[in-house]
């Protein structure tokens, strides 16, 4: 399997043009063109991930934190990060980094984190909205139809779903009058026409608005075709978001609730810390993997019981919790996102069969160490 072939399996699932303006995802290091026979993945591209990725003898380690995140002009092995990009090519080892284009998607951080925790009926918190569409409706005698039609769908449009060449048609007359100057492909300048024409109607994607009228007008047999392009209203797409929300099998304490988090995050210095009565009742559960009190409205909003999430600063949490928010569990940063690479691993298990040998990272690389 070459890398180039793994890099493409895991950007279909979290396309790079998904991730944050800020982000720096994709290929750090590696010949796209090299063999992969064994993968590590972690959390954070540190020291002791490389040097595990060395004695795994792995090809290539994906990482959900960027190694860099902003520009610069030297990777020379006398900075601690260009010490790992030269230890791991030294290696024969490829770097890979899918990070804000991994949190929204299905089978991404979030998710994965829901899921770990047992919640039902789970969906995204903060829905993105779904690819903004059109319709496009063009009138055409009835003869010219179908290459019409074939023409839109060739130009993208008439996706839905798993389907493609989805359109509808509707039987009609079209009258016009060609006036002076008009060279008609059916009637007469100056005589009032009526053709049997079909109403073709296709959804397409906005981005494909161009091509798709483009090729109407020239597959059509009229010089002026008639044709109406509507912009749909957006909507929400039920995969894909930031956070995730959802219920729990059975009611439960927020005591017995921080009991169960504790068991399915790794642990760490920090622990847990919990904002909320103990035996307030929990429900609904709102979360968020990495930094997450950017949603702490939308949590309240939708009413959830707590939110899950990392990185709570004082005001955000204090600010949520007196204006009538849910009861507030803060899990170090590491911990939550680590939850994602078994997702990842059983996904590149199934997708490479045996051609590829996948292991999470056993290191905590967590930056706390101890507790006072």
């Amino acid at each position: 399997m070459r890398l180039a072939d793994v890099i493409s399996q895991v950007e279909a699932w979290y396309p790079p043009h998904r991730a944050d303006d800020w982000d720096a995802v994709g290929l750090v290091c590696g010949d796209p063109d090299a063999d992969v026979r064994r993968v590590l993945l972690a959390v954070d591209p540190v020291q002791a991930v490389a040097d595990e990725a060395v004695a795994l003898d792995a090809d290539l380690v994906i990482v959900h934190h960027p190694l860099y995140l902003k520009g610069v002009t030297s990777v020379a092995a006398s900075t601690p990060k260009g010490r790992i990009v030269h230890q791991l090519l030294g290696a024969g080892c490829g770097l890979l980094t899918a990070h804000t284009n991994a949190d929204s998607p299905a089978g991404g951080v979030s998710e994965s984190i829901a899921l770990a925790l047992g919640l039902t009926d789970v969906r995204p918190l903060d829905p993105d909205s779904l690819e903004p569409r059109d319709k496009i409706s063009v009138f055409v005698p009835v003869a010219d139809a179908d290459r019409v039609r074939t023409a839109m769908t060739d130009a993208g449009a008439g996706a839905i779903g798993d389907y493609d060449s989805a359109s509808f048609s509707t039987p009609g007359e079209g009258r016009f009058r060609p006036l002076a100057g008009a060279n008609p492909t059916i009637g007469t300048v100056g005589d009032l026409e009526v053709v049997d024409e079909i109403r073709v109607e296709v959804v397409a994607d906005r981005s494909r608005r161009t091509a798709v009228v483009s090729a109407l007008v020239e597959a059509h047999p009229y010089e002026e075709p008639a044709y109406d392009v509507v912009a749909l209203a957006a909507l929400p797409d039920p995969t894909r978001g930031s956070g995730r929300i959802g219920e729990l099998p059975a009611p439960t304490t927020l005591r017995a609730f921080a009991d169960l988090a504790a068991g399915v995050f790794p642990a760490t210095a920090q622990g847990l810390r919990i904002a909320g009565d103990p035996e307030h009742e929990i429900r609904t559960v709102a979360l968020c993997g990495g930094s997450g009190d950017f949603l702490l409205d939308r949590a309240r909003a939708a009413g959830a019981d707590v939110y899950v999430t990392s990185d709570l600063r004082h005001h955000p949490a204090s600010e949520s919790r007196e204006g009538g928010g849910p009861a507030l569990v803060d899990v170090a940063h590491w911990a939550a996102e680590s939850l994602w690479l078994p997702t990842l691993r059983d996904r590149l298990v199934e997708a490479l069969d045996d051609t590829v040998a996948v292991h999470v990272s056993t290191i905590n690389t967590d930056p706390w160490t101890f507790r006072v």
